[in-house]
């Protein structure tokens, strides 16, 4: 009952977070209402893990099927998720009820408002990740956890609103009671850095003068954070069981080693023009606000070009492989454990792939022409190739492979880079090896092939919440654009599915906008092949709560086109029309009278009668909306 006994233990843990939470003081200044909200909606989690723990620690037949060690493994992930949100959480509560309004900077206020963006977002995101019928979930709770993800949807929406238009002073240091929670004081500092780090260059000696700043400050070396699971896999919070939910203080992340604004370990730390270090997505989430301020220093930032911290990120993944967080691949010794548990002797797998990866470096034209075919073909076998040929090193030497001038080889190598990417643990090793502007060379002057499949490749990224903010301050989207509007049909269907997934954040909503997004998706609606309608208005559908893209959408004369698809359009087609004409008419007297005009009452009263749910939804409230303005 192995899955039993991981989702017990983690339950329990997650429980006694919660609990931690709802019972500690709350903060009586400018930060009470935002603090009470927060600590209601996490009360709320309470039913759902209960019922996650009773299940797990009941002798329940699917909690010790064949299917345990991949219930463990989702287990793990979800539980290590949602340990990082709730430690962010009591955090933040923290630091807000040690802030002080009347003796504290600006930039604190605006510090502690960004968090609160930045948690209630990772809360609902490790949310939606709870597998509900793996523990049978009564519909009372599941229908308690929906409600309390709209409300954390809503509030990270109210959050980003209000930062993008007042946050523009920066973070300060952090709070001296949030600082004070240390019980460790440390006296080996990073001028302990292995040499071997130190042979990067003038860059590499740069970046070890700034650690050294940051280690020469009075910010202690090391910080308790209650067993601090990392959302990339750490799994000790499964695999130690009850034993982490007596010893919740055993794991000691270095300071130097959290980003100022989510207060994580960093797997890819930056470094911002005054010489500090950040989590990529989270300054890039800050930079997306509006910010031109350092978070922490509170200085304007000369430029906004961040540069990745190798000397830091070697020293954090030394860090992890010591104590023993690192992801595992299911690779040890040779063998390759299998979903049903056992292991299988892959040694000669592995040594041939080790020998093509060498080849991927040959100077002989050929020889690395026939490698990266090879790769490409194993890549896209088998997921147990994928593990092989990621754990061989293979993909950093394939990021560089993609800016050759050869056009097979980058072929070859964008559509390699796809393939690995299917599996879940690559995406972040991809992202690591820095591989986004090197994919978005390609999008752009690649072969129509290589254009493809690095569009294909951005969306497999993309489905990572955080990899969203990085692919899109890369300049990816405009390329999309291009290839949506000029690409094969298979390359515009990629295109349109890559933006789609980028959308979701809404700081790329705007980039797309500037890309020309809407001139493109308007011409596919009214193509008279009609081959991409569906995907044109999904992507419609999420951008029309953006407020540049509702001017965008109406300007480009957009709302006759939607209105015949009301009534000429396929059942789904009808039913986005409507959602998106739905968002361009409230409080919008205007284009209300718009679509009056054109006479869209008639089509949007059949579609209350023989739409779908969703459609019948929707016209009914723009049909009450038409009435209340002839009231007028």
């Amino acid at each position: 009952m192995a899955a039993g006994v991981v989702s017990d233990a983690s339950a329990a843990f997650l429980l006694s977070l919660v609990h931690d939470i709802v019972l500690g003081d709350l903060a009586a200044g400018m930060f009470k209402k935002d603090c009470t909200d927060l600590v209601r909606r996490i009360a709320l989690f309470t039913h759902l893990l209960e019922e996650i723990r009773d299940f797990a620690a009941s002798d329940h037949p699917h909690a010790s099927s064949s299917s345990s060690s991949s219930s463990s493994s989702s287990s793990s992930s979800w539980s290590a998720d949602l340990a990082v949100a709730l430690q962010a959480a009591k955090r933040l509560l923290s630091a807000a009820s040690a802030h002080h309004s009347a003796n504290s900077s600006d930039g604190a206020a605006k510090r502690i408002s960004f968090q609160f963006q930045c948690v209630t977002w990772k809360l609902e995101k490790s949310l939606a990740k709870i597998p509900f019928d793996q523990f049978q979930i009564s519909e009372e709770v599941q229908e308690q956890v929906a409600l309390v993800r709209a409300q954390l949807r809503r509030a990270t929406e109210r959050y980003g609103s209000l930062n993008s238009r007042k946050v523009s002073n920066a973070i300060s240091q952090l709070p001296e009671k949030e600082r004070s929670n240390t019980n460790h004081e440390i006296s080996a500092k990073l001028d302990s850095i292995p040499e071997s780090c130190t042979t990067l260059g003038h860059a590499a000696d740069k970046e070890t003068k700034i650690l050294e700043r940051v280690n020469s400050s009075s910010i202690p070396s090391e910080v308790c954070l209650s067993n601090e699971v990392d959302s990339k896999g750490q799994e000790n919070l499964a695999a130690k069981g009850a034993e982490q939910t007596k010893k919740p203080d055993t794991l000691v992340i270095p300071v130097d080693f959290l980003c100022p604004i989510s207060l994580e370990l960093m797997r890819d730390p930056v470094i911002v023009a005054t010489g500090q270090t950040y989590e990529r997505s989270y300054i890039q989430r800050w930079i997306d606000c509006g910010n031109v301020t350092c978070p922490k220093t509170q200085q304007k930032l000369e430029n906004l070009t961040l540069t990745p911290n190798y000397v830091l990120r070697s020293v954090i993944n030394q860090w992890c492989a010591k104590h023993n967080i690192e992801q595992p691949s299911g690779l040890a010794n040779g063998r390759l454990k299998k979903s049903n548990g056992s292991f299988c002797d892959i040694s000669g797998d592995m040594a041939a792939i080790q020998e093509l990866v060498s080849k991927l470096s040959s100077r002989c034209l050929e020889e690395r022409r026939a490698a990266v075919a090879e790769i490409r073909s194993l890549s896209k076998r088998s997921t147990d190739n994928r593990i092989l040929i990621a754990d061989t090193g293979a993909i950093p030497v394939l990021v560089n492979l993609l800016t050759t001038d050869d056009a097979s080889i980058q072929e070859h190598a964008v559509t390699s880079i796809l393939n690995l990417s299917i599996f879940e643990n690559n995406k972040s090793l991809i992202m690591l090896a820095g591989a986004v502007p090197s994919i978005v060379q390609v999008l752009r002057a690649g072969s129509m092939e290589a254009r493809e499949n690095a569009a294909a490749t951005l969306f497999s990224l993309s489905l990572a919440d955080e990899n969203k903010i990085i692919i899109g301050s890369s300049g990816a989207i405009p390329a999309l654009v291009d290839l949506l509007q000029n690409g094969s049909n298979r390359g515009k269907k990629d295109a349109a599915t890559a933006l789609f997934n980028l959308c979701i954040y809404q700081g790329n909503k705007g980039r797309a906008v500037r890309a020309g997004i809407i001139t493109a998706l308007l011409k596919m609606l009214t193509d008279s092949r009609n081959c991409m309608v569906d995907e044109a208005l999904t992507i419609l559908s999420i951008l029309a709560s953006n407020h540049d893209a509702k001017a965008a959408i109406v300007k480009a004369s957009t709302i006759p086109v939607l209105i015949d698809l009301l009534r000429t359009g396929l059942p789904r087609n009808k039913e986005n029309a409507a959602a998106i004409l739905l968002c361009l008419c409230k409080r919008d007297a205007e284009n209300l009278a718009c679509i009056s005009r054109l006479g869209a009452a008639i089509p949007l009263t059949e579609l209350t009668k023989s739409g779908t749910e969703r459609a019948k939804r929707k016209a009914t409230s723009l049909l009450e909306h038409l009435r209340k303005l002839q009231q007028l």
